[in-house]
């Protein structure tokens, strides 16, 4: 059986900063959108329960694929083996010095 490819995959998203794991990252079919598909969640032990790695399970439940604006993306790696999935407090919160990319704003219109 060939190995597949794992994208480890972070973006920002309400405020958090989210890190999930898929077999398959592309450009999607949409303008500024990359697309995830795959996702991986590790079975890790039943005895110890993260309530992060839980609230993504629950949150990508069913998912078959998901798009993610362009300029949420902070990084993609491709990795040798996936790590645990998680959701981490956003920059505001935390205080840190690191934002998303501002998106350019349209001027009016001229008459």
């Amino acid at each position: 059986m060939a190995k597949k490819n794992i994208f480890r995959i972070i973006f920002h998203n309400q405020g958090n900063i989210y890190e999930v794991y898929a077999h398959e990252v592309s450009q999607g079919g949409m303008y500024a959108f990359v697309e995830v598909g795959d996702i991986i969640f590790g079975e890790r032990s039943k005895l110890v329960v993260d309530p992060s790695d839980e609230k993504l399970k629950s949150e990508f439940a069913g998912v078959k694929r998901t798009y993610i604006p362009l300029h949420a993306v902070v990084r993609i790696d491709e990795v040798e083996k996936e790590g645990q999935a998680k959701i981490h407090p956003g920059t505001e919160a935390k205080g840190g010095n690191v934002s998303p990319f501002p998106m350019p704003m349209n001027p009016p219109a001229a008459d």
